[in-house]
């Protein structure tokens, strides 16, 4: 089972001068997909003729809650707009459009959660709509999140990325179906509360992520982050479940496959 970086912005200007190396070296340690997500609509275009060019790259449409505050769009036509951009990466037949999102709320940008919350909610019924699963973008905001996945009745569940809280935020989360985002703020050894929890929940409920170029792993602040690490999280994974990592590059890949349809 090959490994699947379930949420990666590799179409970002950080990687704009090695890309096609990094992936070379991706696929040499065994990563071969990426789920690359949408953060805004002016985004999608590039986004989408980058992953419909190359096998094993796929995508997502998405307003990312930072992206929120330069919006001219009402929530209502947010929603027109995700389902018009993945109605028309259907029609060409590509199956690229894996998900909507990246899509959220953010409680540590200046823009309320009040503000961001209707166009949230508009994505998530775009999401119902078109029958394909959400990525959740939950910072410092997981009650209000939850809240709103109980709102609107999400038909295909979905990944709470870059999961960090507790084990009972964890389980509201499986109860409604979604998956948990595991990525680099595992290697931290003070991330104790995240690490005790994704110990422990079922690893039928988890996802490796890189969140590159973000999210850079213990001893590696300030540097680029890469999909090409995403066995570093893979394995201390295994160490923090006490399972050998073939376990977990098996399960988390079979999670991803059947999340996005992959």
């Amino acid at each position: 089972m090959p490994l699947i970086d379930s949420h990666c912005h590799f179409d970002f200007d950080a990687f704009s001068a090695d890309r096609e190396q990094v992936w070379d070296s991706c696929q040499q340690r065994g990563v071969q997909a990426l789920v690359i997500p949408g953060v805004s609509i002016p985004q999608w275009r590039s986004l989408f003729a980058m992953v419909n060019a190359q096998a094993g790259w796929y995508g997502a449409a998405g307003v990312h809650p930072w992206w929120v505050s330069k919006l001219t769009l009402s929530p209502q036509q947010v929603f027109r707009a995700v389902v018009e951009r993945v109605e028309r990466e259907r029609r060409q037949g590509a199956g690229c459009c894996v998900a909507v999102g990246e899509c959220g709320l953010d409680g540590n940008i200046d823009l309320p959660l009040e503000q961001q919350l209707p166009v949230f909610e508009a994505q998530l019924e775009a999401a119902n709509t078109l029958s394909l699963p959400v990525i959740v973008h939950s910072v410092r905001a997981h009650n209000e999140v939850i809240r709103a996945l109980k709102k609107t009745g999400v038909k295909k569940a979905g990944v709470i990325h870059a999961f960090t809280g507790s084990r009972e935020i964890a389980e509201e989360y499986i109860k409604l179906g979604f998956y948990l985002g595991v990525g680099g703020s595992i290697t931290y050894e003070r991330a104790a509360k995240t690490r005790r929890t994704l110990a422990g929940v079922p690893l039928e409920h988890l996802l490796l992520e890189s969140d590159a170029p973000d999210m850079p792993h213990a001893g590696h602040q300030g540097e680029r982050n890469s999909p090409e690490y995403l066995p570093a999280v893979a394995e201390t994974l295994a160490v923090l479940r006490q399972v050998p990592v073939e376990n977990i590059v098996a399960q988390t890949g079979k999670n991803t496959q059947a999340l996005f349809d992959l």
